[in-house]
């Protein structure tokens, strides 16, 4: 979508947004005027209803609609209430203010949208949509948590990756989720595609969960500055400990990238041709093979909540805190056995003109801060120390294989 076509847009919904709960009829009788207020959202079939409707119904329906299995919607409203962030009120239950807010998120729906969906004034959908996300927000330090300093046992028992990367403590990536802002704030959102998108910094574990979460930075900050800002504001590694990142970030020893100029998306069989050729290439693979996961994650979490792919009416602060929300519902999908390979079964939608075609993250590391530059002779000497091992072992295997 080009920027006119999205200004056009993002000005329609907000005009949804203005759409009253209450429409004024002004019929003539006998030749006076009178005045008739008349319900909107009169369907038989209310919002609570709906909800109910649909955590009865079929576990495929829950999903769809609110991109989770209904055991996962369930703890989730438990929770949010047992904490005390959310609660019935009058009118609307905790389930149907948590319904209309994932009911959102799955669809980029409009206030509008939900009103009619909902049986709900604007008003209404916007208060529960402002008070279930913050609830959400508020779930981040339970849910994102700095992952253990141990071993993952795919890495302990997997040859390929032991005892080299023994310390791997997690991978880091930024990505980029498109933004609607003022057109006097836009210029430093603006991204390479000319569309314009916050840039997000994330962390993974092996177990495909964040650990850490840095969202609304503008586009024009690179991945390596947002790192640096997270480790400035309590962002910490374990001594001895490294995430893996892509080459838009300083080789440090806390923070391990592949060889620049190398070969990065290989294969370990297939072609000779594919195949590593010398040590820095068999580290180039085994890296992405590790760093893999990072990508996975970003994948998933835009899959299960469409949102992320376009857009939205929000203010800017709510922008934010929706990536943030997606994060830690994500995390909480995954601790109650949610599942994601559902995820691209399902038609999106999402209609195909509203979804936003950003950035990737940087390709390649600028340079530009000074303190993570410091580090990265000892940062070099640590990757050296792993693959020269890796190598030895690599050609080895390959030697004993030959001659059985």
């Amino acid at each position: 979508m080009d920027n006119n076509n999205l200004a056009l847009f993002l000005l329609r919904r907000r005009e949804e947004e203005e759409f009253e709960f209450i429409n004024f009829i002004h019929p003539v009788t006998n030749g006076d005027e009178t005045s008739e207020r008349r319900r909107i959202h009169t369907s038989v079939l209310t919002g609570a209803m709906y909800v109910q409707e649909v955590l009865e119904g079929h576990d495929e329906r829950c999903k769809r609609e609110f991109r989770m299995e209904t055991h996962v919607f369930k703890a989730l409203v438990k929770c949010l209430r047992d904490k005390g962030l959310i609660s019935d009120t009058k009118y609307v239950s905790a389930e149907e203010q948590v319904a209309m807010f994932l009911f959102t998120l799955s669809k980029n729906a409009s206030n509008r949208t939900v009103q009619e969906r909902f049986q709900h004034s604007g008003e209404t959908v916007s208060r529960h949509f402002r008070v279930v996300l913050e609830a959400i927000t508020q779930l981040t330090e339970d849910l994102i948590q700095r992952p253990l300093a141990i071993t993952p046992s795919s890495i302990r028992w997997n040859s390929k990756f032991y005892p080299y990367f023994e310390n791997y403590f997690g991978a880091i990536d930024g990505t980029h989720i498109p933004i609607s802002i003022a057109t006097s704030l836009q210029e430093p959102y603006r991204n390479r595609k000319q569309t314009l998108s916050q840039n997000v910094m994330v962390a993974c574990d092996f177990n495909l969960r964040f650990v850490y979460v840095r969202a609304g930075w503008e586009r024009s900050a690179s991945d390596a500055r947002i790192l640096q800002d997270a480790l400035n504001n309590g962002f910490t590694v374990p001594l001895g400990k490294y995430y893996l990142v892509d080459a838009g970030y300083a080789n440090t020893l806390s923070f391990i990238a592949p060889y620049r100029g190398i070969r990065y998306h290989l294969r370990e069989h297939g072609a000779a041709n594919e195949k590593p050729k010398d040590y820095k290439e068999l580290f180039n693979l085994r890296h992405l093979q590790l760093r893999n996961h990072i990508e996975r994650i970003i994948g998933i979490i835009k899959m299960r909540f469409p949102i992320l792919k376009v857009a939205t009416y929000h203010s800017i602060n709510n922008q934010t805190d929706i990536v943030m929300a997606c994060c830690v519902l994500h995390n909480f999908i995954r601790n109650h056995n949610g599942t994601e390979d559902w995820l691209n079964d399902g038609i999106s939608e999402i209609r195909n003109y509203e979804i936003i075609d950003v950035s990737d993250g940087d390709a390649e590391y600028a340079e530009d801060i000074d303190s993570m530059n410091n580090q990265r002779r000892a940062g070099n000497l640590k990757r050296e120390e792993i693959v020269k091992k890796m190598w030895t072992d690599y050609i080895a295997r390959h030697q004993s294989r030959r001659n059985s």
